[in-house]
């Protein structure tokens, strides 16, 4: 007999290492996808793992290894941790992003780190993880995987931009998703005001008091990849080559920085959000940055909806949930029109405990 719906543990770690994101949610189908979201939160990074993971694009591969293994443990305690406090006992399974070490498609390299066969053991659970490798391998950028989420959890939206470390967009456009990233969001803003040791720009007051140095935003315009057509995606490694020598070789003030940057940001996003009366689903950790909020509305010439706090936060790990269950109904969960892969597929790797086996 067909099975319906499926109670699952999503995991999600992000490149602006806000944390680890943990949903239990239930995923049903009947014509359509439907969700409800029974615990969310984010589990904060130490200084230490913060380190490690801010430095991983440095490391050698036999160090990477390293990592991998040891975060593959980590990422256990916490995932147990959450089913103790939660009393979680229906589990089908645990779908888990694992977090990016390296992201460079046009080389056919992706890793993520903490999709070791230790989870599923550590566990006694199977985990359904590692989304992004097979789609390099068969030609694609490997990101952005959420998409079909928007697909099928949020059509009542003509856009779905989430503002990140990165800021990306979903869209249909004749009877294809198409999505990509935009442009380097918290990732840049949050490593600058990191040197005034804080996490984040509150509400972006920091930024709405600086002054935009044109010079530097033409630059950070100019930059090649806003040229590009997609599919196309962003990692760590293009903002350390790109983006942060050229605004340090302007010696600004940090408040300038951020202003610049916030404009930098807004400018590019509303150049994608074209259509009039069109409604925008926003979430990710930028929502909360109401001066880019502010300028994105004032740019744009759409209608910007901020949700409920729970997909504002959680959306790409209710999404990454749904990757594993689709993965686990050999089910489309990556779409050639999104990243550029030979065909849709069904990505993802599924670990078995060993004594399950």
């Amino acid at each position: 007999m067909a099975k319906y719906n499926y109670n699952i543990i999503a995991v999600m770690s992000g490149t602006s290492l806000d944390g680890i994101d943990l949903i239990y949610a239930t995923y049903n189908v009947d014509n359509k996808w439907s969700f409800k979201v029974h615990y969310a939160e984010t589990i904060k990074y130490s200084p230490q793992w913060k380190t490690v993971l801010g430095g991983l694009v440095n490391q050698s591969m036999d160090h990477l290894q390293a990592i991998d293994a040891k975060y593959s443990e980590y990422l256990a305690t916490v995932i147990s941790s959450f089913i103790k406090k939660h009393s979680i006992e229906a589990i089908d399974f645990i779908s888990s992003h694992g977090h990016t070490a390296l992201h460079q498609p046009e080389q056919g390299l992706t890793y993520q780190i903490g999709n070791q066969q230790i989870l599923a053991d550590m566990l006694n659970r199977n985990v359904i993880c590692d989304f992004r490798v097979e789609d390099v391998e068969l030609g694609g950028q490997g990101a952005p995987l959420v998409p079909i989420g928007d697909r099928l959890l949020f059509n009542d939206f003509e856009y779905c931009l989430n503002l990140g470390g990165f800021a990306n967009i979903s869209f249909e456009s004749k009877n294809e998703r198409i999505a990509y990233d935009i442009c380097p969001v918290n990732i840049v803003l949050n490593h600058y005001v990191s040197k005034l040791n804080l996490e984040f720009d509150d509400k972006g007051q920091l930024a709405s008091a600086g002054k935009v140095n044109k010079s530097l935003l033409l630059q950070l315009n100019a930059l090649h990849y806003y040229k590009e057509e997609p599919p196309k995606s962003l990692g760590l490694e293009w903002v350390d080559l790109n983006i942060f020598p050229l605004i340090e070789s302007f010696q600004l003030e940090m408040k300038d920085i951020l202003r610049t940057f916030v404009e930098h940001v807004a400018l590019q996003i509303s150049k994608v959000l074209v259509e009039k009366n069109t409604k925008v689903l926003v979430t990710g950790g930028g929502v909360y940055n109401n001066f880019l909020i502010d300028r994105l509305r004032q740019l744009s010439i759409v209608e910007i909806v901020i949700p409920q706090n729970e997909i504002i936060e959680f959306k790409e790990a209710l999404i990454f949930g749904l990757l594993g269950v689709l993965k686990k109904r050999n089910e489309i969960n990556c779409l050639k029109s999104v990243t550029g892969a030979k065909r849709n597929h069904s990505s993802g790797k599924i670990l078995i405990p060993k004594n399950r086996i």
